[in-house]
């Protein structure tokens, strides 16, 4: 970090410390957790996804790349005994894919909320609920006022809160002080631009190595290259790999 400027000689210490400075990544408000990729953390203030404040992914389609996006930060929600509450998927949460991702059926709490009035009253009260757990959003009609209302809910707490939006959504104004949008590749990799955070703008596009659920175990240690992909079957409805048991057990509340 570079040196403080001459005018912050005259502060106390405590007030000086607490100058944020546009060409340096800020502080986060509250506590993080680490995303699971050291060169995505780095970028982050404060080393990570932030707690107590809203983020925003933005991406082309919805429920391809979420989870494995979101997947190291929701495995230590887990681990630490919180809940993964999802609202409005627009496919079904397949068990044995979180399961691999550290998240247990009794972890999961999948809301059923088809309207945006439906998604955003069910967001809006699962964020006053709080606690040490992990909200994610599919919010693709929300306007910039109703975000501005579910950040300001969300400040103080402890949640770690993602509104799931698609990417046209990046040329409307948003509350969240963190928002970023991101892509699959065929060579898997996630692409990231950091679109907003409180720092310096970033430019550069982060690539992130990632193999969805649980493939790195049988695909070899360098990537395939795209031409050698085996094409994706047409009758995948769900977000890992297979359609999903009705069977498995989920934890399903209507929002209504």
């Amino acid at each position: 970090m570079s040196a403080q400027p001459a005018f912050t000689t005259a502060l106390s210490p405590a007030v000086a410390a607490a100058v944020w400075r546009g060409n340096d990544i800020g502080r986060a408000a509250g506590p993080v957790v680490s995303s699971g990729w050291s060169a995505l953390d780095r970028e982050l203030p404060g080393g990570g996804w932030p707690c107590g404040a809203l983020t925003e992914v933005l991406a082309s389609q919805p429920s391809v790349l979420e989870w494995r996006l979101l997947g190291g930060a929701l495995r230590q929600v887990a681990a630490a005994g919180g809940t993964v509450v999802l609202v409005g998927p627009p496919k079904p949460p397949y068990l044995p894919g979180l399961r691999h991702l550290g998240i247990d059926a009794g972890q999961l709490l999948w809301v059923r909320a088809d309207t945006p009035a439906e998604r955003l009253w069910a967001t809006e009260q699962l964020i006053q609920a709080d606690g040490d757990n992990a909200l994610l959003a599919w919010l693709p009609q929300t306007r910039p006022d109703q975000l501005r209302r579910l950040h300001s809910r969300a400040q103080g707490g402890r949640l770690l809160l993602f509104a799931l939006r698609p990417d046209g959504a990046r040329h409307e104004s948003s509350p969240a002080g963190l928002r970023l949008s991101a892509r699959a590749e065929a060579d898997w990799t996630l692409r990231v631009q950091l679109l907003k955070r409180r720092g310096p703008a970033h430019d550069v596009e982060l690539v992130l190595p990632s193999f969805p659920g649980g493939l790195d175990a049988v695909l070899p240690l360098r990537p395939r290259p795209p031409g050698r992909l085996p094409a994706p079957s047409l009758g995948v409805t769900h977000v890992v790999g297979r359609t999903a048991s009705a069977r498995s057990g989920r934890h399903l509340v209507d929002a209504a």
